[in-house]
């Protein structure tokens, strides 16, 4: 069999070529088309979607980043208190020798203390009975604003009185009482500070004449507190 100079057969005075080369050929055409058809709009779409990512990383970022000042120290959580104080008007309504008792703590501006109440609770027994403690309007027999010395003038309401004893604790007559009362923190001491002083020229037996019993909660009239 005659080839030509390509190595290819001639048949019939013509020569025929191995396919390889066609093939190959075609191949390569097809390979190029391949890129060249892809749709560029697929590579903008992938780009701009990475764009996007990447943004959208970055606001994250910035969302989740805070700057705090050189120096700068950490809020401290308050534990603050509140108590709530009791209005004069709300006393005077209760019309109890508690009410009068806290009355003349608010008066003073002293703090309401469990223990303060209870001293003047315990007070007030020893001055006047419990089940008339509103003798003369004058609880505490106090002699300052009531027209007797002694300690035994009156007041016109038990809203006079709880003034004028507070304001006789505070006359500068009575400084170890008035201190006690600051604090708030013991009847005892109170109470001790009181059997010391001038208000009583028994001195309460310096607490012989004292009694720590619970105190009786007992209304007065309200005529006593002026209504």
């Amino acid at each position: 069999m005659r080839r030509d100079r390509h190595g290819g057969a001639i048949r019939g005075g013509r020569s025929v070529r191995r396919p390889f080369g066609v093939l190959a050929a075609i191949a390569v055409f097809g390979l190029t088309a391949t890129v060249a058809v892809a749709p560029l709009t697929n590579l903008e779409t992938i780009r701009a979607a990475a764009a996007d990512g990447l943004a959208r990383d970055s606001v994250a970022a910035a969302a989740q980043r805070v700057s705090v000042e050189p120096g700068t120290e950490p809020a401290a959580l308050s534990t603050e208190s509140y108590v709530a104080s009791t209005g004069p008007e709300t006393l005077i309504d209760g019309g109890t020798n508690l009410d009068w008792a806290k009355l003349v703590i608010v008066e003073g501006g002293w703090p309401l203390t469990e223990e303060n109440v209870t001293f003047m609770m315990r007070w007030m027994r020893q001055e006047n009975g419990a089940d008339n403690w509103w003798n003369r309007n004058n609880p505490l027999n106090n002699g300052q604003g009531s027209g007797g010395g002694s300690g035994l003038g009156s007041y016109p309401t038990l809203v006079e009185a709880a003034y004028y004893a507070a304001e006789n604790l505070q006359s500068g007559r009575y400084p170890e009482v008035d201190a006690a009362l600051a604090r708030g923190d013991s009847a005892d001491a109170t109470a001790q500070a009181i059997w010391a002083s001038a208000w009583a020229s028994s001195h309460y037996g310096y607490g012989t004449h004292w009694s720590s019993r619970p105190y009786e909660v007992i209304e007065a009239p309200p005529s006593a507190w002026g209504r």
